[in-house]
């Protein structure tokens, strides 16, 4: 049984909505990349080594403390190697790091692909 034109309506208003609500979600979500914290990794991965060490040095010697210490030192320079790196905030119509200019709002394929879905719609409708 085919839909209503009341139905009809409601339904691409739905999808126009929630549509526009998952945009939204990946404008807010998405942006740019976290820059990787080279410092922070080199860090992490000193630690790790140097916690593993420890941790062998302590059983070695049959010394729980020292392998317990060993382990906390191994484990926070994984926690350190492993953290995300900082956000870069870019305001639009700056130039990023490459020199090019970054569009205000609208830059993304899911972006593009709204805008193509609106302008068929409005391009039906009248």
């Amino acid at each position: 049984m085919p839909l209503s034109e009341h139905e009809q309506r409601l339904l691409e208003e739905m999808e126009r909505s929630l549509y526009q609500n998952d945009a939204d979600f990946v404008a807010k979500v998405g942006g740019k990349r976290a820059r990787p914290a080279y410092r922070s990794i080199v860090l992490g991965i000193l630690l790790a080594v140097v916690g593993v060490g420890v941790l062998v040095v302590g059983v070695y010697f049959q010394q729980p403390l020292v392998g317990i210490l060993g382990f906390v030192v191994m484990f926070v320079g994984v926690l350190v190697a492993i953290a995300p790196g900082k956000r870069v905030a870019v305001e639009p119509g700056a130039p990023d790091q490459k020199g090019a200019k970054v569009r205000g709002g609208k830059s993304g394929f899911m972006d593009r692909m709204n805008d193509r879905w609106e302008k068929r719609n409005d391009g039906g409708e009248s």
